[in-house]
This record gives structure tokens, sequence and C-alpha cells, in this order.
């Protein structure tokens, strides 16, 4: 009896001792171990490879309504035409205009899982105030940044342990300059906290908003994105509200990247198949007037740091009121989305 007792008493301390070195190596592990894998190293496996984008084709997405509208009324070709966008994975954007956010989220994942089960949703977080741009804009205030708070948590809430690609708030580092300088290193906090809560998803892909080629330079938003915490997720995103080429994006890409220990990147192209609108030097982003459908959302980007070509912005939505453009920021444009497909390179072929 002793002799069974003593092995049991050993048994028990060998686990007792097993399970202190465990709690001592989690507690040592990198915080991305924590993070669903979020920061792994430069050369850690594309996540995006393999994933099926859902291109929710629903009686809400604008431009599958626009297409089945087009069809009802006979103008065939015309629809077509349309489909051809509709069908090509979008980030669907969300702000603060969504409510209730956390059941319209799960909402639209339940849709996704009644047309086909496995396929990943593309989320653009889209919270921060950015309504001005004055030495004096003061962005809403500090009441503002504990709103955005709120809301990036009940976004989080909302994805939950879903597998999901998220486009970090698309324009805000490179409009932090349009508030009044006061403000600034408060709105750097606000968003660096919206990266700490979107990184802890377990099963999220995050790109971390990173202006474009042709907007802000390589060193100003190096230090932008390592105050933003750009460590704790996969990489960021560039060019996802302008149209410059995919060349120019990755030479400064790359650049970028090297600041930032390797982090890869994501380019929009959904709207610069002929590259950016110059006139007197000044590049036009708001509705320009020579805009094409660029290269087809794809993983197969032929360079190690670029995770995927995505189409962040939505081909035929307006800019709002400027170069001919419907008022209302997100009407849909049916005259430009079609010019767009037919300027499209890969429509062409």
């Amino acid at each position: 009896m002793r002799g069974s007792d003593s092995r049991g008493m050993r048994h028990r301390v060998t686990l007792v001792a097993i399970s202190a070195l465990v709690a001592f190596a989690v507690a040592l592990a990198p915080a991305a171990l924590a993070s669903g894998g979020q920061a792994k190293g430069p050369n850690a496996p594309n996540p995006l490879k393999g994933q099926k984008w859902w291109d929710q084709n629903t009686e809400y997405h604008l431009t599958w309504s626009v297409y089945r509208g087009l069809r009802a009324r006979g103008k065939i070709s015309k629809a077509n035409a349309i489909k051809k966008l509709a069908e090509q994975p979008q980030f669907r954007w969300w702000g603060r205009y969504e409510s209730p956010l956390v059941s319209k989220i799960r909402g639209s994942f339940q849709t996704m899982d009644r047309q086909k089960k496995g396929q990943v949703p593309l989320m653009a977080a889209f919270f921060h105030e950015g309504r001005g741009c004055s030495p004096s804009y003061q962005g809403g205030g500090r009441a503002e940044d504990q709103r955005y708070r709120r809301y990036i948590r009940q976004f989080a809430k909302g994805i939950g342990r879903r597998e999901v690609v998220i486009a970090f708030e698309p324009d805000s580092t490179g409009t932090i300059e349009c508030l009044a300088k006061s403000r600034r290193k408060a709105r750097l906090r606000t968003l660096a906290y919206g990266v700490k809560v979107v990184s802890r998803l377990p099963n999220a892909t995050v790109y971390i908003e990173a202006t474009a080629s042709d907007w802000q330079g390589v060193p100003t938003v190096s230090r932008k994105l390592k105050a933003l915490g750009v460590r704790r997720v996969r990489g960021f995103m560039l060019n996802a509200t302008h149209q410059d080429t995919i060349k120019n994006n990755i030479r400064y890409g790359r650049k970028l990247s090297k600041r930032l220990g390797g982090k890869h990147f994501i380019i929009n192209t959904s709207h610069n198949g002929n590259g950016n609108f110059k006139r007197r030097g000044k590049v036009y982003t708001c509705n320009p007037p020579n805009v094409a459908a660029g290269a087809r959302p794809t993983t197969d980007t032929d360079h190690p740091l670029v995770d995927a070509y995505m189409w962040v912005e939505r081909p035929g939505y307006s800019n709002g009121a400027c170069n001919g453009g419907p008022a209302r920021v997100g009407a849909f444009w049916l005259d430009r989305a079609l010019l767009m497909v037919r300027r499209a390179a890969w429509n062409r072929n």
C-alpha cells in the first residue's frame, strides 16, 4: 500500500510540475500566439491563400440589386456588365450607420452560411470620425474617442470567433493631419485601441490603413503604423481609396515593409485600372474621370510581400458630389459602373 501511495504521489507531483512548466511557457510566449497568429513573422504562410471570399449576393448589396433590376427591365447587356462587378468579392463597410451592430453582423454571417458554408466575409471597419479637415477640427473631441471605443468593441463582439478578413479604418491614417494639432495624438491612441481589440479576434486577418503610393511619405506612415500597433496584426493595406497603379504601390509597400520588420500587405485594385488622375500636378481621387476597374481579387500576386489584390473600395459607388457624381456618398452610379467595366483590361481579353 505504501509503495502504491508513493507511486501515486510521484505521479501527482510530476503532473503538477508539467502543469507549472506549461503555464510558464504560455506566460513567456509571444503576444502573437494569443491573437490568432496575427503577428507571425514575415516568412509565415499567406493566411488568405485558399480562402473562399463571400460575394455578398443578397438583396442588400447595391451592385447585385442593380443587376437584378436591370434584368427585370430587360436591359440584359447592361445587367451582364454590372454582374461582372457584383460577382467579385468586395469588402462590406461597417460603420456607425449600422444599428444594432452586433445583430446585423451576425445576421450577415447567417445569410452567408445559408448560401454556402465555408466562405469568408471581407469586412472594412469604418468607425473613425473624419468629416472635416481644418486647423480647428476636433473630430468630435474626447466624447467621440469614447464612442469609437464602444463601436469597435461591438464590431469585435459581432465577429467573435468567425474567420474574417478586416480592412482596418480606410482613410484614417492619412487624415490624422486633418485634425487640430492638439487632437492628433488622441486619434492615434484611439485607433491603436481599435487595432488592439481586433488583433485579439482568434480567426481574423487584419490589415491597417497605410495610405497609398501617391499620398503620404514612407517615413511618416511607418511612424504612424508603429504607433498604431501594426506589430499586433498581419500587416497593412494600400490604395484603399486611391487609384494608383499596382507597380507604384508595390514599390511603396516594400519600403514601408522594410521599416516594419517585413510586414505583408494588400493592395486595393478596385479603381486603379488606369492609374491615378492628375491635373496641374495634383492627384484627384474623388470620382476621377479616367477611372477603370483594376485587377480582380486574387492571392496570385507574384510578389512575396503582397498577400492579395483586393477590392476594398466598391466599384460603382459614388464618392460624393464631385466630378459629376451623385451627392450622397455611397450612392450607386450606374453610368460610372458601366464605364469601369468597359475600361477594365480583364474585360477586353
